[in-house]
Protein backbone atom coordinates (compact mmCIF):
# COMPACT_ATOMS: atom_id res chain seq x y z
CA UNK A 1 0.00 0.00 0.00
CA UNK A 2 1.39 3.41 -1.00
CA UNK A 3 1.64 6.25 1.50
CA UNK A 4 -0.41 9.34 0.59
CA UNK A 5 1.75 12.37 -0.37
CA UNK A 6 -0.27 14.61 1.97
CA UNK A 7 -3.31 14.61 4.23
CA UNK A 8 -6.48 13.98 2.15
CA UNK A 9 -9.03 16.78 1.95
CA UNK A 10 -11.83 14.28 1.25
CA UNK A 11 -12.47 10.55 1.00
CA UNK A 12 -15.13 8.92 -1.23
CA UNK A 13 -16.32 5.31 -1.02
CA UNK A 14 -16.98 3.81 -4.48
CA UNK A 15 -18.79 0.56 -5.27
CA UNK A 16 -18.27 -0.92 -8.74
CA UNK A 17 -20.49 -3.24 -10.82
CA UNK A 18 -18.76 -6.33 -9.39
CA UNK A 19 -19.71 -5.31 -5.82
CA UNK A 20 -16.16 -4.25 -4.95
CA UNK A 21 -15.49 -1.23 -2.73
CA UNK A 22 -12.77 1.39 -3.27
CA UNK A 23 -11.65 4.50 -1.41
CA UNK A 24 -10.89 7.62 -3.45
CA UNK A 25 -8.68 10.26 -1.75
CA UNK A 26 -8.29 13.89 -2.81
CA UNK A 27 -4.78 15.09 -1.95
CA UNK A 28 -2.59 18.06 -2.84
CA UNK A 29 0.65 17.24 -4.65
CA UNK A 30 3.69 19.27 -5.65
CA UNK A 31 4.51 19.74 -9.39
CA UNK A 32 7.12 17.27 -10.63
CA UNK A 33 9.59 17.53 -13.50
CA UNK A 34 11.72 15.02 -15.34
CA UNK A 35 15.19 15.70 -16.77
CA UNK A 36 15.01 16.64 -20.45
CA UNK A 37 16.09 14.13 -23.06
CA UNK A 38 16.74 14.22 -26.80
CA UNK A 39 14.74 11.03 -27.35
CA UNK A 40 11.54 11.07 -29.39
CA UNK A 41 9.24 8.25 -30.44
CA UNK A 42 6.43 7.61 -32.91
CA UNK A 43 3.84 5.06 -31.81
CA UNK A 44 1.63 2.99 -34.08
CA UNK A 45 -1.30 1.39 -32.22
CA UNK A 46 -2.73 -1.89 -33.48
CA UNK A 47 -4.86 -4.89 -32.60
CA UNK A 48 -2.51 -7.89 -32.82
CA UNK A 49 0.35 -5.81 -31.40
CA UNK A 50 -0.85 -3.09 -29.04
CA UNK A 51 1.96 -0.63 -29.82
CA UNK A 52 4.90 -0.54 -32.21
CA UNK A 53 7.56 2.13 -31.62
CA UNK A 54 9.58 3.86 -34.32
CA UNK A 55 12.73 2.19 -32.92
CA UNK A 56 11.25 -1.24 -33.71
CA UNK A 57 10.08 -2.16 -30.20
CA UNK A 58 6.75 -4.02 -30.10
CA UNK A 59 4.45 -4.21 -27.09
CA UNK A 60 1.72 -6.84 -26.69
CA UNK A 61 -1.35 -6.14 -24.56
CA UNK A 62 -3.09 -8.45 -22.07
CA UNK A 63 -5.41 -10.77 -23.99
CA UNK A 64 -9.22 -10.69 -23.47
CA UNK A 65 -11.17 -13.63 -22.06
CA UNK A 66 -11.96 -15.22 -25.42
CA UNK A 67 -12.50 -18.75 -24.06
CA UNK A 68 -14.95 -17.59 -21.38
CA UNK A 69 -16.88 -15.50 -23.90
CA UNK A 70 -17.16 -18.54 -26.17
CA UNK A 71 -18.45 -20.67 -23.27
CA UNK A 72 -20.98 -17.98 -22.32
CA UNK A 73 -22.36 -17.95 -25.87
CA UNK A 74 -22.66 -21.74 -25.80
CA UNK A 75 -24.64 -21.64 -22.53
CA UNK A 76 -26.89 -18.87 -23.85
CA UNK A 77 -27.62 -20.85 -27.00
CA UNK A 78 -28.47 -23.92 -24.90
CA UNK A 79 -30.89 -21.81 -22.83
CA UNK A 80 -32.63 -20.45 -25.92
CA UNK A 81 -33.26 -24.01 -27.16
CA UNK A 82 -35.11 -25.00 -23.96
CA UNK A 83 -38.86 -24.68 -23.44
CA UNK A 84 -39.52 -21.68 -21.22
CA UNK A 85 -40.89 -22.76 -17.81
CA UNK A 86 -39.57 -26.32 -18.00
CA UNK A 87 -37.16 -27.84 -15.44
CA UNK A 88 -34.39 -28.03 -18.04
CA UNK A 89 -34.95 -24.36 -18.86
CA UNK A 90 -34.65 -23.38 -15.17
CA UNK A 91 -31.44 -25.42 -14.78
CA UNK A 92 -29.95 -23.82 -17.90
CA UNK A 93 -31.03 -20.34 -16.73
CA UNK A 94 -29.35 -20.92 -13.36
CA UNK A 95 -26.11 -21.98 -15.11
CA UNK A 96 -26.16 -18.85 -17.27
CA UNK A 97 -26.83 -16.60 -14.26
CA UNK A 98 -24.00 -18.18 -12.26
CA UNK A 99 -21.59 -17.97 -15.19
CA UNK A 100 -22.61 -14.34 -15.89
CA UNK A 101 -21.72 -13.31 -12.34
CA UNK A 102 -18.36 -15.05 -12.72
CA UNK A 103 -17.84 -13.25 -16.03
CA UNK A 104 -18.58 -9.94 -14.35
CA UNK A 105 -15.93 -10.61 -11.73
CA UNK A 106 -13.44 -11.77 -14.37
CA UNK A 107 -14.09 -8.72 -16.56
CA UNK A 108 -13.50 -6.46 -13.55
CA UNK A 109 -10.14 -8.14 -12.99
CA UNK A 110 -9.36 -7.84 -16.71
CA UNK A 111 -10.17 -4.13 -16.56
CA UNK A 112 -7.79 -3.71 -13.61
CA UNK A 113 -5.06 -5.64 -15.46
CA UNK A 114 -5.52 -3.50 -18.58
CA UNK A 115 -5.47 -0.23 -16.60
CA UNK A 116 -2.30 -1.31 -14.80
CA UNK A 117 -0.68 -2.23 -18.12
CA UNK A 118 -1.62 1.13 -19.69
CA UNK A 119 -0.38 3.08 -16.66
CA UNK A 120 3.00 1.32 -16.60
CA UNK A 121 3.52 1.60 -20.38
CA UNK A 122 2.54 5.29 -20.55
CA UNK A 123 4.82 6.09 -17.59
CA UNK A 124 7.76 4.29 -19.23
CA UNK A 125 7.20 6.17 -22.50
CA UNK A 126 6.96 9.54 -20.74
CA UNK A 127 10.11 8.90 -18.68
CA UNK A 128 12.22 7.87 -21.67
CA UNK A 129 11.10 10.38 -24.35
CA UNK A 130 10.86 14.16 -24.64
CA UNK A 131 8.55 14.05 -27.66
CA UNK A 132 5.85 11.44 -28.24
CA UNK A 133 3.85 11.31 -31.47
CA UNK A 134 0.57 9.41 -31.82
CA UNK A 135 -2.13 8.86 -34.40
CA UNK A 136 -5.53 10.28 -33.45
CA UNK A 137 -7.47 7.06 -33.97
CA UNK A 138 -11.13 7.28 -34.93
CA UNK A 139 -12.14 4.72 -32.28
CA UNK A 140 -15.87 5.53 -32.40
CA UNK A 141 -15.87 4.76 -36.13
CA UNK A 142 -13.79 1.60 -35.77
CA UNK A 143 -16.01 -0.05 -33.17
CA UNK A 144 -18.86 0.00 -35.70
CA UNK A 145 -16.99 -2.83 -37.44
CA UNK A 146 -18.55 -5.89 -35.81
CA UNK A 147 -15.48 -8.05 -36.47
CA UNK A 148 -13.14 -5.65 -34.68
CA UNK A 149 -15.37 -3.91 -32.12
CA UNK A 150 -14.71 -6.25 -29.17
CA UNK A 151 -10.94 -6.37 -29.76
CA UNK A 152 -10.74 -2.56 -30.08
CA UNK A 153 -12.82 -2.01 -26.94
CA UNK A 154 -10.62 -4.44 -24.97
CA UNK A 155 -7.39 -2.65 -25.94
CA UNK A 156 -8.15 0.74 -24.37
CA UNK A 157 -6.57 3.02 -27.00
CA UNK A 158 -8.52 6.05 -25.78
CA UNK A 159 -7.52 5.46 -22.17
CA UNK A 160 -3.88 5.03 -23.20
CA UNK A 161 -3.88 8.41 -24.95
CA UNK A 162 -5.59 10.03 -21.93
CA UNK A 163 -2.85 8.68 -19.65
CA UNK A 164 -0.13 10.00 -21.99
CA UNK A 165 -1.78 13.43 -22.21
CA UNK A 166 -2.04 13.78 -18.44
CA UNK A 167 1.50 12.58 -17.74
CA UNK A 168 3.01 14.66 -20.57
CA UNK A 169 1.45 17.79 -19.09
CA UNK A 170 2.50 16.83 -15.57
CA UNK A 171 6.13 16.08 -16.41
CA UNK A 172 6.78 18.66 -19.14
CA UNK A 173 6.85 16.33 -22.14
CA UNK A 174 5.67 17.14 -25.67
CA UNK A 175 2.79 14.95 -26.86
CA UNK A 176 1.81 15.47 -30.52
CA UNK A 177 -1.12 13.99 -32.42
CA UNK A 178 -1.05 13.75 -36.20
CA UNK A 179 -3.98 14.16 -38.56
CA UNK A 180 -6.17 11.23 -39.61
CA UNK A 181 -5.26 11.85 -43.25
CA UNK A 182 -1.58 10.92 -42.89
CA UNK A 183 -1.14 7.69 -44.89
CA UNK A 184 1.38 6.30 -42.42
CA UNK A 185 1.00 2.66 -43.48
CA UNK A 186 1.03 3.33 -47.21
CA UNK A 187 4.23 5.44 -47.38
CA UNK A 188 7.75 4.09 -47.60
CA UNK A 189 9.67 5.54 -44.65
CA UNK A 190 12.88 5.44 -46.70
CA UNK A 191 11.91 7.36 -49.85
CA UNK A 192 8.38 8.63 -49.23
CA UNK A 193 6.84 6.68 -52.14
CA UNK A 194 3.16 5.97 -51.58
CA UNK A 195 2.35 2.43 -52.66
CA UNK A 196 -1.38 2.40 -51.95
CA UNK A 197 -3.68 0.89 -49.36
CA UNK A 198 -2.62 -2.43 -47.83
CA UNK A 199 -4.91 -5.21 -46.69
CA UNK A 200 -4.84 -5.76 -42.90
CA UNK A 201 -3.41 -9.25 -43.46
CA UNK A 202 -0.28 -7.82 -45.12
CA UNK A 203 2.29 -7.42 -42.33
CA UNK A 204 5.43 -6.97 -44.48
CA UNK A 205 5.89 -5.29 -47.86
CA UNK A 206 8.54 -4.06 -50.28
CA UNK A 207 8.67 -0.53 -51.70
CA UNK A 208 8.18 -0.55 -55.51
CA UNK A 209 10.29 2.61 -55.82
CA UNK A 210 13.43 2.01 -53.74
CA UNK A 211 13.14 -1.69 -52.94
CA UNK A 212 13.25 -1.21 -49.16
CA UNK A 213 11.58 -3.99 -47.17
CA UNK A 214 9.28 -2.93 -44.35
CA UNK A 215 7.55 -4.32 -41.33
CA UNK A 216 4.08 -2.77 -41.70
CA UNK A 217 3.76 -1.46 -38.13
CA UNK A 218 7.36 -0.30 -37.70
CA UNK A 219 7.21 1.58 -41.00
CA UNK A 220 3.98 3.28 -39.88
CA UNK A 221 5.54 4.25 -36.53
CA UNK A 222 8.51 5.89 -38.30
CA UNK A 223 6.13 7.82 -40.57
CA UNK A 224 4.13 8.92 -37.52
CA UNK A 225 7.31 10.27 -35.93
CA UNK A 226 8.22 12.19 -39.11
CA UNK A 227 4.67 13.53 -39.52
CA UNK A 228 4.93 14.84 -35.97
CA UNK A 229 7.81 17.09 -36.99
CA UNK A 230 10.58 14.79 -35.79
CA UNK A 231 12.53 14.53 -39.06
CA UNK A 232 15.81 13.43 -37.49
CA UNK A 233 14.91 9.90 -38.63
CA UNK A 234 17.16 9.19 -41.60
CA UNK A 235 14.48 8.63 -44.19
CA UNK A 236 15.89 10.79 -46.96
CA UNK A 237 12.90 13.13 -46.94
CA UNK A 238 13.68 15.64 -44.22
CA UNK A 239 11.62 18.79 -43.75
CA UNK A 240 9.05 19.59 -41.12
CA UNK A 241 5.50 18.31 -41.24
CA UNK A 242 2.59 20.27 -39.82
CA UNK A 243 1.15 18.59 -36.74
CA UNK A 244 -2.51 18.95 -35.89
CA UNK A 245 -3.64 19.54 -32.33
CA UNK A 246 -6.48 17.13 -32.80
CA UNK A 247 -8.11 14.99 -35.45
CA UNK A 248 -8.90 11.37 -36.13
CA UNK A 249 -7.15 8.49 -37.78
CA UNK A 250 -8.21 5.04 -38.82
CA UNK A 251 -6.42 1.78 -39.47
CA UNK A 252 -4.85 1.75 -42.91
Amino acid sequence: MRKLPSEPSSVTVIKDSANRYFLSFVVEIQPETLPKTDNSVGIDLGIKTFATFSNGTKIDAPKPLKKRIKKYRKLSKSLSNKTKGSKRYEKARARVAKFSFGMLRKHSKLKDTRTDFLHKLSTEIICENQTIVLEDLNVSGMVKNRKLSRAISDLGWRQFRTFLEGKAEKYGRDLRVISRWEATTQKCSCCGFRGGKLDLQVREWECLNCGAKHDRDENAAINILVAGGQSETLNGRGGKHKTSASGSSSLC
